[in-house]
Order: structure tokens, then C-alpha cells, then sequence
């Protein structure tokens, strides 16, 4: 069973600033139809302007990761980090009993990336962060691991029996995944037109992904890029 979340549908909000659109329930949007998908509780892709931001604020009890995609974002956190995340890079920040935290765009550039929040495993565990580059050419033509309980592969360590892959496929090529018995699926389409299985994914659009076996992803355009979640 494939559902498919269309981008023109999701939430957004325009803020100057920021052009934000909400896959799920997020801030001021509420949907009680997409509250999340298994253990996946937020994927919002931001638009960020130049030298723009997220002063600090406070999350706990939840694996946050950032994606980006174009740009580049200055992190700083109560835990003493100080980073600048940039395209290709993920970040994963385990928020646990509490973490503040503020993020500011490019000086110059105008800033894209996806938040993902997963739940954890367990609440109140201790805080942390972790950020990896996964170079353009390790994305081309495979699902490649980024995220994972355990950091398998090089990945990010997430608390969450999760693991999230993300591709870059030129026209026409595919790649195919199996999937445990009792296990599910999210594909986020960021670039490009994507067949999923017979359905055809643009840009913005995601798949909630049920009672499959496997599937096979066919990029109908070059430089087709997407994450794909394998959720319990």
C-alpha cells in the first residue's frame, strides 16, 4: 500500500524570512490526518534568506536531523558545539533532557535544507550531536546509509530503530530495496520525478510506504534525489 503526500498539499507558512512547507502537523499547522508516519514525526523543508535565522530556543525527547541540500547553517547549542553545516553534510542532534540551540544562514546565500524529527527510542536520554559529510559521488546511483541506530556504515547515530538512506539517481536509472516483514517505509522526493512502484513522485511529494515487499525507484529525470526511510 503506497500513499502519496503531495507537496502542493503539505502545510507552509511564509514568513520572509523563512518559506517553510510541513509534511506533518507542525507550529501553527495541524492536520489530525498527517501527525507523523511510524516513529517519523516532522519533515519540514525550509527556505532560508540570507543571514537569517532560529535564535536560541529549547527541544528535548527527540532525534533532530538536517539534511542540507543548498547554502550553508551556523549551529551553536548549550552542549558547547559550533559548527557550520553545509551542503552534503547532515547533522543529528539528540535534544534528550534538553538541548538549546541557534541556527543562522548563509551570510550571502539563500539556505535549503529538510528538519527531520524522529522519536526516540527512550525519553530523557543525554543530550548529543554528531555531523558527517556524505560526499555528492557516494549518493550517485545507490541508497546510501546516512542515518542508522548504531551508526552502521559511517552513518549518524540515531536512538531509533531507523535507518535512513538518501540517493541522487541520473534518468532512467533505479535502485531497489527489500522490506522486512512488518516494516515501513517514507520516500521525500527533493529533486526531480521519481517512479516509486508505479507511482510517480515530483518534487515536495512523499510516500508513506505499507504491507510491501519491495520496491524499485526509477529516476524519470537527472539528478533525482530523495531520502528513503525504513521505519519499524
Amino acid at each position: 500500500m503506497i500513499k502519496i503526500r503531495r507537496s502542493k498539499e503539505r502545510g507552509h507558512a511564509n514568513h520572509g524570512w523563512l518559506d517553510t512547507r510541513y509534511t506533518f502537523s507542525f507550529s501553527d499547522y495541524y492536520d489530525p490526518q498527517f501527525m507523523g508516519f511510524r516513529d517519523l514525526r516532522v519533515i519540514n523543508e525550509d527556505f532560508i534568506e540570507p543571514d537569517q535565522g532560529f535564535p536560541k530556543h529549547g527541544h528535548r525527547d527527540m532525534e533532530i536531523i538536517t539534511y542540507m541540500i543548498s547554502g550553508e547553517l551556523s549551529h551553536r547549542d548549550s552542549m558547547g558545539n559550533g559548527e557550520t553545516i553545509k551542503p552534503n553534510e547532515v547533522q543529528r542532534m539528540t535534544a534528550g533532557t534538553g538541548v538549546l540551540h541557534s541556527e543562522y544562514s548563509s551570510p550571502t546565500d539563500k539556505t535549503h535544507l529538510l528538519q527531520i524529527w524522529i522519536l526516540p527510542e527512550e525519553n530523557r536520554l543525554t543530550p548529543g550531536y554528531e555531523q558527517k559529510l556524505f560526499a555528492a559521488e557516494g549518493k550517485q546511483g545507490k541508497l546510501k546509509l546516512i542515518a542508522s541506530r548504531g551508526g552502521d556504515d559511517g552513518s549518524v547515530h540515531i536512538n531509533q530503530d531507523v535507518k535512513l538512506y538518501a540517493s541522487v539517481l541520473a534518468e532512467g536509472k533505479s535502485v531497489s530495496h527489500d522490506i522486512a516483514d512488518g516494516r515501513h517505509a517514507w520516500v521525500q522526493l527533493i529533486s526531480g520525478a521519481l517512479d516509486v512502484n508505479g507511482y510517480t513522485l515530483e518534487a515536495g511529494d512523499g510516500a508513506a510506504i505499507s504491507e510491501e515487499t519491495k520496491l524499485k525507484l526509477t529516476a524519470h529525470e537527472d539528478n533525482t534525489e530523495f531520502l528513503f526511510f525504513d521505519l519499524k
